[in-house]
């Protein structure tokens, strides 16, 4: 159960809406309340849910980050690609099919064929086939251990995406006159975590980055300032976890 918790570090640290933040809290409660009750095949099914809002978020980042790439690696997929206000709207994509865009961030078809099989898992859970698959805490622990490699495989894959946007995101915020929010702390806030549904795993990657590539930005001490922030707010949403 200890080892469940790993996925909130890469689901958002907060949501554009209370409506989101609601959601996943639905889940991860569904998840360990049917744990806990021994009801391991409902457990499973919402913690697929879990990772597929994961995957659904990280589509979102490459959206927002590489826009002109997500227009054509979405190209005969589902429209609501192309007319998405939430991340959660890509689940009117086939769940297996949706996995096919993260060949973009060079995961191969072995990997992909993986998370397709879990999708198959769950969706022989979730039929009315008369059948208990997941009866012992261990088949559910074993499929939990399998999810978060898959989410950290993912993951792996985003680093250069997120830390584009991240790069993007210091260049546009070194000028306080003209970005959105003077405050630093509510710029990284807005800008950055609700923006692009930044996850503590996100935030890893974008501490990660070397700043100095940026030192002939003409602002480059308002760069250095915003990045101490992002690591005394990140240090405290540790604490608090």
């Amino acid at each position: 159960m200890e080892e469940a918790y790993e996925i909130l570090n890469y689901l958002p640290i907060r949501f554009k809406n209370q409506t989101e933040q609601e959601y996943i809290e639905f889940l991860w409660d569904s998840f360990e309340s049917n744990y806990n009750n021994e009801k391991y095949q409902f457990s499973f099914m919402a913690y697929h849910m879990l990772f597929m809002s994961f995957v659904y978020f990280n589509v979102w980042q490459i959206k927002k980050i590489h826009q002109e790439d997500y227009k054509k690696i979405t190209l005969g997929f589902n429209d609501c690609f192309g007319s998405a206000s939430s991340p959660f709207a890509f689940s009117a994509e086939g769940e297996s099919r949706i996995f096919l865009l993260f060949t973009f961030f060079g995961l191969g078809k072995e990997k992909i064929g993986n998370y397709k099989k879990l999708v198959k898992r769950r969706n022989d859970v979730a039929h009315s086939n008369g059948n208990i698959f997941f009866k012992a805490q261990e088949t559910v622990d074993e499929k939990i251990t399998e999810i978060l490699k898959f989410a950290d495989e993912i993951q792996e894959k985003t680093k250069s995406a997120i830390q584009d946007g991240f790069e993007k995101f210091l260049i546009d915020s070194q000028d306080e006159e003209e970005r959105r929010y003077i405050d630093i702390q509510e710029q990284i806030n807005e800008e950055l975590i609700h923006e692009h549904y930044m996850s503590r795993k996100d935030i890893e990657f974008c501490l990660d980055y070397d700043i100095t590539q940026l030192s002939e930005q003409p602002n480059y001490a308002e760069i250095e300032k915003i990045f101490e922030e992002l690591k005394t707010e990140y240090a405290q949403e540790e604490a608090n976890a």
